[in-house]
């Protein structure tokens, strides 16, 4: 791989604002950066989503070669074509002083109410650089899913959580035919379709 020519020392932030503060905040930021040419660029303004980290975590069973799906309402969905419901992994933010991995095991005890879990590192990724400081952070959670269906979530959150168990084969397909269309999903089933021969080696 190749080695990045700048670093954040070659950004300048002249000014950040907070232009709306809710469930999210938003920043407009003006700011100059090094251009590959060696000079600096005009001033830029763009605007921020702010998020905390998050975490995502793949429910596997690889005893019983079945997969853990939520599905659940999400309104940057809502133009889907069969509708803003989604297939996904649990998911969520870290709170203020939780670890990751803290917060992944309270995620999947609020989301599927699972307490027995080993979670295993899958990677970590900006989730859309050019308008959202967001970084996740995945995780596969081996677990036993014999059982378990349903429907589930926290209330006092707004959650309406379904649970899906399905044969690791299938999900597989729902995955070549796009049904699980959100990026931490189809990241962590692309990983799990390189690892799961060789899971426990």
């Amino acid at each position: 791989m190749p080695r990045h020519k700048y670093n954040s020392q070659d950004v300048l932030v002249k000014k950040q604002e907070e232009v709306f503060s809710g469930f999210f905040k938003m920043l407009r930021i003006t700011l100059r950066h090094k251009l590959f040419s060696g000079a600096w660029s005009k001033p830029i303004e763009r605007e921020l989503f702010q998020r905390n980290a998050a975490v995502g975590i793949l429910l596997y069973d690889p005893i019983h070669k079945l997969v853990g799906l939520i599905e659940q309402f999400r309104v940057g969905a809502l133009d889907e074509r069969s509708g803003p419901w989604l297939f996904e992994v649990v998911a969520g933010m870290v709170d203020s002083g939780e670890s990751l991995e803290e917060a992944a095991l309270r995620e999947v005890k609020e989301e599927v109410d699972i307490e027995d879990i080993e979670l295993k590192h899958i990677c970590e990724y900006w989730v859309s650089p050019g308008g959202t400081n967001e970084y996740m952070h995945l995780y596969c959670g081996v677990t036993n899913l014999i059982g378990l269906k349903g429907n589930c979530g926290m209330n006092e959150h707004s959650e309406d959580i379904s649970l899906h168990i399905i044969a690791e084969d299938d999900v597989f397909l729902c995955l070549e035919k796009g049904q699980c269309n959100n990026a931490a999903t189809t990241i962590s089933l692309m990983w799990l379709q390189k690892q799961s021969n060789n899971f426990f080696s």
